[in-house]
């Protein structure tokens, strides 16, 4: 069995709270996002950014806006709206205690 497939299944799992991380730091349009959670390693690709963040948007957890691109076209800016912020709280909780619950058993299993 190859530890690749777990890997990869865990960072999809982790990729909405770090997108919404992200996004409550600063506003940011897509691709600047996409350089954001590759300088953290976590490899992403339009075709899995997209459909996240029109879902997190129906959600009512971000929102958007449109600004003229000096090199280009527009560019949508996304931001984190009051339900989001929320959201990435109650995201933010059960991130540290799933980090602490895997690091007690991993200490577990280090003294045995």
């Amino acid at each position: 069995m190859e530890a690749k497939n777990t890997i990869t299944q865990m960072r999809r799992g982790i990729l909405e709270f770090c997108i919404l991380s992200v996004l409550a730091e600063h506003e940011t349009y897509t691709a600047n996002l996409i350089n954001s959670l590759k300088a953290a390693n976590l490899i992403v690709t339009d075709g899995t950014l997209y459909p996240l963040l029109n879902r997190l948007q129906k959600a009512k957890l971000l929102q958007y806006r449109w600004e003229e691109s000096e090199s280009g076209p527009p560019r949508k800016y996304y931001t984190l709206t009051d339900s989001g912020v929320s959201y990435l709280s109650q995201l933010d909780t059960a991130w540290q205690d799933i980090t602490a619950s895997v690091q007690s058993i991993r200490r577990g299993n280090k003294s045995e």
